[in-house]
């Protein structure tokens, strides 16, 4: 049972994991918070580098303190799922929300202005 606990997330560790989040972003021009075997994070990585996107990529599933910073980001996004993607500071959202606003012309103006794509 004991080992149970361990893995559950608690207020400190969300506190501290959402200060590393918020450092993260606050440092990075494009971030990805993801888990490195899903699906709908690859489309958004994918995407990311077919396009020559500078992104720094958080694997939630690979850090000791995922499940932390997991939660943290979902009280502070409102996002619980991955992938959760900011730019600029700004939060994105999901692989629908990155895929929309590619598709409606708007994501290479939003990396440029991050300094994270050249045109």
């Amino acid at each position: 049972m004991g080992g149970m606990l361990s893995s559950k997330s608690t207020p400190e560790g969300r506190a501290m994991a959402l200060t590393k989040a918020k450092e993260i972003v606050s440092s990075n021009g494009v971030v990805v918070f993801s888990k490195s075997y899903c699906p709908y994070c690859n489309r958004v990585k994918d995407l990311f580098s077919k396009l020559g996107v500078t992104y720094k990529v958080v694997e939630l599933d690979v850090e000791s303190d995922g499940s932390d910073m997991q939660s943290a980001l979902a009280e502070w996004s409102g996002q619980r799922t991955v992938p959760n993607v900011f730019i600029k500071e700004t939060h994105i959202g999901g692989c629908d929300s990155v895929m929309g606003i590619h598709k409606d012309g708007k994501l290479i103006p939003l990396l440029t202005d991050a300094g994270a794509i050249s045109v």
